[in-house]
């Protein structure tokens, strides 16, 4: 059970291998050191295009996504991420606060949608739940 153990495992412990993509530079900093403080792995990005350079170089259990990127959206992210990789979860972190963009932002595969600023706490309960 070795290499499937070490390849699935790190869910069932509650430690999530996580991608996040932010452009926001300080905001991505401090979350992923929060991230990082509650046990969990983080590799960070700032645009789709270098969030689909780290998927298509590691294994990740979530996706941690802004919608509005410099270089596209969040939903293109996503798409290209669930060719690579179809069980990964994914997390919208946004700015787009209406009922109606949460319900798009689920359309598009994610599958929380949590609003800017962030609370933690929420975040820390949902990667609960996935994890």
């Amino acid at each position: 059970m070795g290499s499937s153990m070490e390849s699935d495992g790190s869910a069932a412990t509650g430690r999530l291998r996580i991608l996040m993509v932010e452009d926001h530079g300080e905001t991505r900093d401090v979350l992923a050191e929060l991230l990082r403080h509650v046990g969990h792995e983080v590799a960070v990005a700032a645009s789709v295009a270098t969030g689909v350079q780290a998927i298509n170089t590691g294994r990740f259990d979530v996706i941690l996504s802004d919608i509005g990127l410099p270089d596209g959206s969040g939903y293109s992210l996503l798409a290209q991420a669930r060719q690579k990789q179809p069980t990964i979860r994914a997390i919208a972190l946004t700015g787009f606060v209406t009922e109606q963009d949460a319900q798009f932002s689920r359309q598009a595969g994610f599958d929380f949608h949590l609003t800017k600023p962030l609370d933690f706490h929420e975040l820390r309960t949902v990667l609960g739940q996935m994890a």
